[in-house]
């Protein structure tokens, strides 16, 4: 059921690419809620996806913006602010994306250019989003910016490679940054640590249904679906949350607190 959280405000949801991804789910929710927003994504991830089909479905404007280039971002937080009639009050970066990981690079033979690439799409492209969004002044007081990450940003997961270190560059950018905006102008910043969720970025990190599998084990509440974290996208965007700054948020059912299971001890019990 809506209850209006976000009438009025306008925003920008970075990273649709199709129905599984988390800001396709938390850019229907929005709308449910009131919000209107400008929907963008590197270009070549547009022509994979189906982020044309959500804009129709919301009734919002698409802007192409590799995330990485603060041209391509000066060009989207202007245009953005212009569609959508006045200053932001959400943005949600939801991008992630690991060549050594796609192209199966074991993490004692990296390519470095590649781990660097990793390293701005993942990570510094939140702090150029954030400090374009400084520049241009395009952030109302008290406005939510969020970007997702994954506990593997403080634990080791085999696999998850060098995006663990890239989602722990993008926490500590929510941190310096949040101080710095809550100084500026009372923004808010945020990260959200969701559980594993059947997105394809997340299906394409080898052993996934593994990790998925034991984190349901772990999580008393089971996994948050890409669902719940739309919702709670919401809450953080909403004026329930205005105190709210500079956290790692943990979306996991329980998982980060949890040391083990009945479920796990009866799984390993031979």
């Amino acid at each position: 059921m809506a209850n209006n959280l976000l009438k009025g405000k306008r925003g920008i949801i970075f990273g649709a690419l199709d129905e599984n991804s988390i800001a396709w789910k938390t850019a229907l929710k929005v709308k449910e809620e009131g919000g209107s927003f400008t929907l963008t994504n590197a270009p070549i991830a547009m022509r994979m996806g189906k982020i044309n089909e959500l804009a129709a479905a919301c009734n919002a404007e698409v802007i192409p913006a590799d995330a990485t280039s603060e041209q391509d971002l000066t060009n989207l937080f202007s245009k953005s602010v212009e569609i959508l009639g006045g200053k932001l009050d959400f943005v949600l970066h939801s991008i992630g994306m690991s060549p050594n990981v796609r192209k199966g690079r074991p993490y004692g033979d990296m390519n470095y250019e590649w781990f660097l690439k990793t390293l701005d799409i993942s990570g510094v492209s939140f702090h150029k989003v954030l400090q374009t969004a400084e520049k241009l002044d395009s952030m109302n007081e008290w406005g939510s910016i969020l970007a997702l990450t994954y506990i593997a940003a403080q634990r080791t997961y085999p696999d998850y490679s060098d995006m663990a270190q890239a989602k722990a560059v993008l926490e500590s950018i929510a941190r310096s940054y949040g101080y710095r905006f809550g100084k500026l102008k009372k923004v808010r910043v945020n990260t959200i640590s969701q559980s594993p969720t059947k997105t394809t970025a997340g299906a394409g990190i080898s052993g996934f249904d593994v990790f998925f599998d034991y984190a349901q084990m772990m999580s008393p509440l089971g996994n948050a679906s890409s669902e719940d974290c739309a919702s709670y996208i919401v809450s953080m965007f909403s004026d329930f949350t205005r105190m709210v700054t500079m956290q790692n948020l943990m979306h996991d059912g329980g998982f980060s607190s949890t040391g083990i299971t009945e479920d796990l001890i009866q799984r390993l019990t031979k």
